[in-house]
């Protein structure tokens, strides 16, 4: 069985509030009796792409499991790559394969520099599919990106969502075992499929997303607390989902 935490959209800005939501994360992922086999963090980590910014998120999300970060649409790819992955800074999409005993993380890069809306290009197309084509049919495969790929009926979201996806359903249907897709971005929970495959987002850590039927004062509620996504994949190939709201 491979169990995996999934966060997203901390948003550190230097401030306290999203860095008390952080910590707060952080503790309680690291205070579980169990090993987790890994954690991943689906982007906008920082707020402003600042080298202090993932400083503090270096700090905070050195975790006891381990943990996997890709880049959102708030991050900066230089200081992203300099401060979180120790690489020289470079504005090249920032693409990670993590081979672990059990399964393979591929986190993408679906930003697209200066803008909010997403894209998996070419480039990064053509590298998935050649991390799928090396990974033997019977290992399991997590892809994890930022942008959500699929229409969410929520005007604000899916107008900087991902665009273009259907290279990637159709990739992802070509291959059994990738066990699902997951992404951040939507500040909410959301569970839905992509070619045929689970898909799942993590809610967001700084604040979450209000629904358009739902009332309430602007876009997002800042009062609910931060919750984690956990991954459950078991031995009998059954993806399992459950939320967890951090106290």
């Amino acid at each position: 069985m491979i169990v995996i935490a999934h966060l997203s959209d901390t948003h550190l800005d230097g401030g306290a509030r999203a860095s008390e939501r952080t910590r707060r994360v952080a503790a309680f992922l690291d205070a579980l009796p169990y090993d987790l086999d890994a954690v991943l963090v689906t982007g906008d980590i920082a707020d402003n792409g600042l080298a202090a910014e993932y400083e503090e998120a270096r700090k905070l999300l050195s975790l006891r499991h381990p943990t996997f970060h890709c880049p959102g649409n708030h991050d900066d790819r230089a200081e992203f790559r300099r401060v979180l992955l120790g690489e020289p800074p470079s504005g090249e999409p920032i693409n990670q394969v993590h081979r672990t005993a059990g399964a393979v993380y591929a986190l993408c890069d679906s930003t697209i520099p200066g803008q909010a809306g997403g894209r998996l290009g070419e480039e990064t197309l053509d590298w998935l599919a050649g991390v799928l084509a090396e990974t033997p049919g019977d290992v399991p495969v997590f892809v994890a990106f930022h942008h959500q790929p699929v229409v969410l009926h929520h005007p604000a979201l899916d107008a900087i969502g991902m665009r273009d996806p259907d290279g990637l359903a159709a990739l992802v249907a070509r291959h059994p075992n990738v066990a699902a897709v997951l992404c951040g971005h939507c500040h909410a929970a959301v569970a839905t499929t992509l070619g045929g495959r689970p898909l799942r987002t993590a809610p967001g850590v700084v604040n979450n997303l209000r629904l358009p039927w739902e009332e309430g004062p602007g876009p997002v509620d800042l009062d609910v607390p931060p919750s984690v996504a956990v991954h459950v994949l078991d031995d009998d190939g059954r993806f399992l989902t459950y939320y967890r709201i951090v106290p």
